[in-house]
């Protein structure tokens, strides 16, 4: 009988076409997130690929792209920090904070592009508690925001 691979979190990036983008610099006495014991905070990442307010410049799939986007930059300051992403245990809570206009429902569909790709990456480790909620205005205009907290494998 032939073992079944399990493929690591990068690799299944792969497997859909994605990879992580480079780190972004901060843009303040900040950094881009903080490990206390097995926990690591990530500060908050927007995108440089989509400004406006959703429910007006942007639709709903953009915000979804927007959102799965803003999440391959919190991958990248995680693999950066831990090394390898298969080093992550558990998403424990994700928030996402979208630039919308003050009639604009839709932002659990929006953070749907953050949550589903680290279900497809991360299977089970990937079930996470969310926050989607919209705001009235964010850094530099970009389309939504998202910071988390994971849990790591003890070194």
């Amino acid at each position: 009988m032939s073992e079944v691979k399990v493929l690591t979190p990068e690799e299944r990036l792969k497997e859909l076409g994605l990879e992580l983008p480079p780190l972004r610099p901060a843009h303040g006495d900040y950094v881009g997130c903080v490990r206390t014991g097995n926990l690591l905070f990530t500060a908050g990442q927007g995108v440089d690929q989509y400004h406006g307010k959703l429910g007006r410049e942007l639709t709903v799939e953009e915000g979804y792209l927007a959102a799965q986007q803003s999440m391959l930059n919190l991958l990248s300051v995680v693999k950066n920090e831990i090394g390898e992403l298969s080093k992550v245990k558990q998403f424990v809570k994700v928030l996402g904070m979208v630039n919308c206009t003050e009639e604009f429902t839709d932002t659990p569909k929006v953070m749907n592009g953050a949550s589903d790709l680290i279900g497809k990456l991360f299977g089970e480790k990937g079930k996470h508690g969310r926050s989607a909620v919209g705001m009235q205005q964010l850094p530099n205009n970009t389309a939504i925001e998202i910071e988390m907290i994971i849990e790591i494998e003890e070194e």
